[in-house]
């Protein structure tokens, strides 16, 4: 029995003191069985030892084999990149999805400013895109009436470039109709979702071609009321137009943001370093940072859309001069 309490007194103040019950019914352990032994005291026992150097004694015992279980489930615990089913799967799709065949090999010579600067030469995977293929074959051969030929690139950005296609207007549409071509989007929609199902991960990865076949920021209809018989009828009223399936991009990097609207039909075979040329050309810079472009947009200002056609734009004309199959 101590006789000068005063000597475990410390400057550390508790504002809820451990009630004797509390002590007694700590959980059995290895180390609990010490805690009990010696904290097996009376009332005046306990009114001498209710200080803050009991208090951490028994905070020490007691989070010693808390400490050591932590430490063990620590060594237990499975490595994050052991036995993930979800990285196994994607590893498992990786190949499928990166090494296909190609079967047809297509061209496109490019001139900057008037300047020829080579050739690209294009694998299309006709076994995986049948549809996504032939729409670019076609185009490039000159089957479809219309091709690639004398047509710009239009945006120059820091993972890809993409080519502006044909129109599906004016003269373009005149030629198309022509040969009977349809510059619907629906099949090659029907294979971009397939393609977006089947393989996991970036599907527009460095050296890819694809075809924009839908529009991910396109609003949904609106609804208006209209008259029809002389009964008044809602009906759905479109906003913008999609995509017809021509425009094309290629991709300089890594583009995941490519992959909600763009179907891959192919990849680079020789020429990446005229497509890292194109990558290359100054460009109109991108404004929409600019608090009076955000205040222009908001208020449906045409100006500011107008403007923000015009973002990466290049300045130098960037053209294919010819095109076609091998």
């Amino acid at each position: 029995m101590l006789h000068n309490p005063k000597v475990f007194q410390s400057s550390i103040k508790f504002n809820s003191p451990i009630h004797p019950s509390q002590i007694q019914n700590i959980p059995s352990s290895p180390s609990s069985t010490v805690i009990k032994q010696c904290c097996k005291l009376s009332r005046r026992e306990l009114a001498i030892f209710g200080n803050s150097s009991l208090l951490l004694f028994l905070s020490s015992q007691t989070l010693e084999p808390f400490n050591m279980s932590k430490a063990r489930a620590e060594e237990n615990l499975p490595d994050a990149n052991e036995n993930d089913p979800q990285e196994e799967n994607n590893t498992s799709t990786r190949p499928k999805c990166s090494n296909k065949t190609t079967t047809k090999r297509a061209f496109l010579d490019i001139s900057i400013d008037g300047e020829p600067v080579g050739r690209i030469i294009i694998g299309l995977y006709g076994e995986d895109v049948p549809a996504g293929a032939a729409r670019f074959s076609n185009l490039v051969s000159g089957a479809a009436g219309i091709s690639y030929r004398r047509k710009e690139f239009i945006k120059i950005m820091p993972n890809y470039v993409q080519h502006g296609g044909v129109r599906s207007y004016g003269v373009d549409a005149e030629l198309a109709q022509r040969t009977g071509t349809n510059l619907a989007a629906e099949s090659l929609v029907d294979e971009w979702e397939k393609q977006y199902k089947t393989c996991p991960g970036i599907k527009n990865v460095a050296g890819t071609v694809s075809i924009i076949v839908r529009d991910p920021s396109k609003p949904p209809p609106k609804l208006k009321l209209v008259a029809r018989q002389g009964k008044l009828e809602i009906d759905q009223e479109e906003v913008g137009t999609d995509p017809n399936g021509t425009e094309l991009v290629i991709a300089t990097k890594d583009s995941p943001e490519l992959d909600a609207s763009s179907l891959v039909i192919g990849r680079v075979l020789e020429g990446m370093e005229v497509v890292e040329k194109i990558g290359q050309v100054k460009n109109v810079q991108e404004n929409t940072k600019s608090p009076y472009f955000r205040a222009a947009k908001l208020i449906g200002d045409k100006r500011a859309v107008v403007a923000e056609r015009g973002f990466n734009r290049p300045y130098s004309k960037v053209v294919v001069t010819n095109c076609g199959l091998e």
